[in-house]
């Protein structure tokens, strides 16, 4: 059975801060919160990376502040998933190079910018992460590609191009639409992220509604994953809310134990187990993720 590394997917989450129920009053750095974290869990997921290009300097300190053992899975930037990104995202002499029409545009699309900025981009994003790489603490590079992602020859090479991108780094890879695991695709898109050693995210989230995607367990490759997203549908696609309260949902002990048996399935099959709990709304994830370890242990 292949390691079964339990965390959650942001240590600095404000509401998880805020709520004092799990760092410790002396806590209360960047670096002693992570320090902290570290001696609770032996994996976390970086979510800033989606928001923004991450720097260098930065994974050189996660490396410093973390022990030997421990691991950071990376969220692609959100331009190389295909969602739309404010030029303010951007660094700023990449900003500066647009061409003047796309400059004062709400938002950008990988596809809309000229390849020669598309490569630095890329280009910064691989050097940001080799700290983390050369100290053996870079788990996978996610990429959760959005809702009107579908599965189509075009969506298929579009995934090839991120891992040829990133050949020296493991990606994986999440689908927030069903299409990709319904019963007349799951068979192909199983069988692609296999042949291309692509680890692909098992998920638990709302059912019942247009993009939910169903908690299928399959491993493609000798990492798998498991995100807790929480099932709190109500919120699940609504607009103009914060992060924290789409996936403001604590799961019973009952919802955790029908899990169990699925990651030790998982885990019999790979050499590393990933399950990270994005319930992030106060100390939830903490919570179920300490949890879901004790069940497993």
């Amino acid at each position: 059975m292949g390691d079964i590394l339990v965390g959650i997917t942001s240590w600095t989450e404000p509401t998880l801060i805020q709520s004092g129920r799990f760092y410790p009053e002396w806590a209360n750095s960047a670096e002693a919160r992570l320090q902290f974290y570290a001696s609770q869990f032996p994996i976390v997921e970086v979510d800033s990376s989606y928001y923004a290009l991450p720097s260098e300097k930065i994974a050189g300190l996660w490396v410093l502040r973390t022990h030997q053992k421990f691991l950071f899975d990376i969220k692609a930037f959100r331009l190389f998933t295909q969602h739309a990104t404010p030029p303010a995202a951007l660094p700023k002499d990449v900003r500066d190079a647009l061409p003047e029409g796309m400059k004062g545009q709400a938002n950008l699309y990988v596809r809309d910018l000229p390849a020669e900025l598309t490569d630095e981009l890329w280009k910064r994003f691989a050097s940001a992460l080799l700290p983390l790489d050369s100290a053996g603490k870079l788990g996978v590079v996610l990429f959760q590609f959005p809702p009107w992602f579908y599965p189509g020859n075009e969506q298929w090479e579009y995934i090839l191009s991120c891992k040829e991108r990133l050949p020296q780094y493991r990606i994986a890879v999440e689908f927030r639409h069903n299409s990709w695991v319904n019963e007349k695709n799951l068979e192909r898109t199983m069988t692609f992220l296999k042949e291309n050693n692509l680890p692909y995210v098992c998920v638990d989230e709302p059912q019942g509604l247009k993009s939910s995607v169903p908690p299928v367990v399959q491993a493609t490759s000798d990492i798998a994953l498991v995100r807790f997203h929480g099932r709190n549908r109500e919120m699940w696609e609504k607009k103009g809310i914060t992060t924290a309260s789409r996936f403001d949902y604590l799961y019973t002990e009952d919802e955790l134990e029908a899990w169990v048996p699925r990651i030790r399935e998982l885990a019999t099959k790979t050499q590393q187990m990933h399950v990270l709990f994005n319930n992030c709304y106060s100390d939830k994830s903490v919570t179920n993720a300490r949890q879901v370890r004790l069940m497993l242990d």
